[in-house]
């Protein structure tokens, strides 16, 4: 019987033509047969979504009747009360009223409150449709739940259509008086702890991107514990995105909010400081992966507000701080590998979305002033002066023996061109000879060559510079104050995390070697001039107890000719190990197979900081414009 019904309104309401659903007498039938409806696994699951849609279909045409159909009677009579408040007494406002002192927000639509308004003083006292009761968008989002793939696709259609048309009352509605963000946060927290506890993060990997149209796990990928449950989890936040990103502004930031405090802070900041190793590995990949799906600006906002708490000040060596954003960095330093590789993705991600606070909160904040560079000291007058590595700044320290010489010393530079030419050669050749001849293999085979990081940093430059256009960045560095800093300079608390990696990077996996240098590959393609300076400039006069990344990296040189000097056939070995990494050969376990990847990740991680520099600074004209550098500096 409860088909024919659903059936027979949907026919009624798709064939009528007068707009009928303001009238009281009309839409009051509609809200109590959606109390009927809105149950999972029900019977009527296909007549409700077609009633629903039919209903939708008429609030597009006209998105005043949104307030209608959401107990309207309730929210015109807000209206009515906002514009005559001597018209009803006190004591005759709504129960919700009282309850929510706030929620009292006239529409700006057109409402026909004209036909309910001798109907005003005795429904007034009625109960509300609030949490305990149904209405279009509860039904929806029971709807949302169903087994049935159509039915489900339908249901998130129709309300994704509603929160997008719908007017300042009905969003103030929906958030201050309904389950609507509740619901649909509790819904996908509940999917979050239908999950296994444990999850590999490779099978967290493989299921990214998961489109809430198509939420269910793809045939062809490996089977494992907790597929299906993961692909619907990671559907429905993919849904939550784009239900903020489409939503009234009310309901977006409500719902954003809503996710951070629910999911974030409740479910996934425990288990991100947990004292077990596999929940911080599994919450991480979870993180990424949702970090990786994230698109609205108001939920991005939450979640980085969520990962590193408000705009951070400069921090300084001794500084403990507590936050979730200070347990990360040291998740990127963790004993365990896979923890500091999972976090260290998770910080990629970060870095790759288009919010300044991210970028600014890790790395600008601490560069700003140029605290790093030496003051007051004597600039050189050529680059024939700063190619002399005995007089090199980074090698003062003693770490390097009297006999380290660079593999192909660089000619004389003659001065330089106004484009800026000789400049990127030279910086671009700093970088490629760098690594010495006896520890290079790349030469020996093919497509491994410099030319071959090019065309794909050129491609991921145009798309940070594209992302971060917005910002305001400045094309030029300020000025260096000639007064000393009134604080010693520190990096942070990031990039002291990832310079210690870095100096670590022949005795560290592979597989994390990578990881650190994709890090540290992403910040130098920032197009910032303070980036610039300091990941690409390899003259720069750095001041007393500084490093720069170029400097960790002569360091790392120095450590390995020291280390090549107790591996025999270090070449062959070498070019060996280079072979299975490349998949060329089967691989074998050899003598210090974790050096020789080392080496290899070393020389591929320096031909990538050339092709950047290239690219941030073209031949044909540079892409980041710079103020004019002393003679013989960039």
């Amino acid at each position: 019987m409860r088909q024919q019904v659903f059936q027979f309104f949907s026919k009624v309401l798709a064939q009528v033509q007068h707009p009928l659903l303001h009238y009281l007498n009309v839409h009051r039938p509609v809200q109590k047969l959606l109390r009927l409806g809105g149950v999972p696994g029900s019977l009527t699951e296909k007549e409700e979504v077609q009633f629903t849609t039919v209903l939708c279909s008429k609030i597009q045409q006209d998105p005043a009747l949104l307030t209608y159909i959401l107990e309207g009677k309730k929210t015109v009579a807000r209206k009515k009360a906002s514009k005559e408040p001597t018209a009803l007494p006190r004591e005759m406002s709504s129960v919700e009223d009282k309850e929510h002192p706030h929620s009292k927000a006239p529409d700006r639509g057109p409402c026909g409150a004209q036909a309910l308004t001798p109907q005003l003083p005795a429904e007034a006292p009625e109960h509300d449709g609030g949490i305990g009761e149904s209405n279009l968008i509860t039904s929806l989002i029971g709807l949302c739940k169903s087994k049935k793939g159509r039915v489900a696709l339908k249901a998130q259609e129709n309300l994704l259509l509603l929160v997008s048309v719908a007017p300042q009352a009905a969003a103030t509605y929906l958030v201050q008086s309904s389950p609507c963000c509740p619901a649909i946060v509790k819904y996908l927290c509940q999917l979050y702890q239908s999950m296994p506890t444990f999850l590999d993060p490779a099978d967290i990997a493989a299921l990214e991107g998961i489109s809430w149209r198509l939420p269910s796990a793809p045939s062809d990928e490996a089977s494992f514990l907790g597929k299906e449950a993961l692909a619907a989890f990671l559907g429905w936040f993919d849904y939550c995105d784009h239900l903020v990103a489409e939503a009234h502004t009310v309901v977006a930031d409500a719902l954003a909010k809503a996710v951070a405090e629910k999911l974030f802070m409740e479910i996934l900041q425990p288990q991100l400081l947990h004292v077990s190793e596999q929940s911080v590995l599994t919450s991480t990949a979870l993180l990424t992966a949702l970090l990786r799906q994230l698109r609205s600006p108001a939920l991005l906002q939450e979640t980085v507000a969520f990962l590193l708490g408000p705009e951070q000040r400069p921090a300084a060596p001794e500084d403990s701080p507590c936050t979730l954003c200070a347990h990360l960095i040291r998740h990127c330093d963790h004993l365990s590998d896979e923890i500091s590789i999972a976090t260290l993705r998770l910080f990629e991600e970060l870095l790759q979305k288009p919010h300044e606070q991210v970028v600014r909160s890790l790395i600008l904040c601490h560069l700003e002033g140029r605290p790093y560079v030496a003051r007051g000291s004597q600039e050189p007058e050529s680059y024939e002066d700063t190619l002399d590595l005995e007089e090199d700044p980074y090698f003062t320290d003693g770490l390097l023996d009297a006999g380290f010489q660079p593999s192909a010393k660089p000619p004389p530079a003659p001065a330089t061109n106004s484009d800026g030419k000789t400049a990127v050669t030279e910086i671009v050749n700093s970088f490629l000879c760098l690594v010495p001849e006896e520890a290079k293999t790349s030469a020996f085979l093919e497509e491994t060559g410099y030319d071959t990081y090019v065309h794909d940093a050129y491609g991921l430059f145009q798309e940070c510079s594209s992302r971060v256009a917005p910002w305001g960045w400045p094309l030029a560095l300020t000025p260096l104050d000639p007064h000393e800093p009134e604080q010693p300079f520190f990096e942070g608390h990031f990039l002291r995390m990832l310079f210690e990696r870095m100096s670590r990077i022949l005795e560290q996996p592979y597989s994390l070697n990578l990881q650190v240098t994709s890090v540290l590959s992403r910040l130098a393609l920032f197009p910032h001039p303070l980036i610039h300076e300091y990941f690409l400039d390899p003259y720069i006069n750095l001041a007393p107890g500084c490093r720069s990344l170029f400097s960790v990296l002569v360091r790392v040189i120095g450590d390995l000719m020291q280390r090549i000097q107790r591996v025999p056939q270090f070449p062959g070995k070498l070019l060996l190990v280079r072979k299975q990494l490349m998949g060329h050969i089967p691989g074998e376990q050899l003598d210090h197979q974790t050096l020789l990847q080392g080496v290899v990740v070393l020389e591929e991680f320096c031909k990538e900081l050339a092709a950047i520099a290239f690219v941030k600074f073209p031949p044909q004209g540079p892409h980041l414009h710079l103020s004019p550098p002393p003679k013989g500096h960039v």
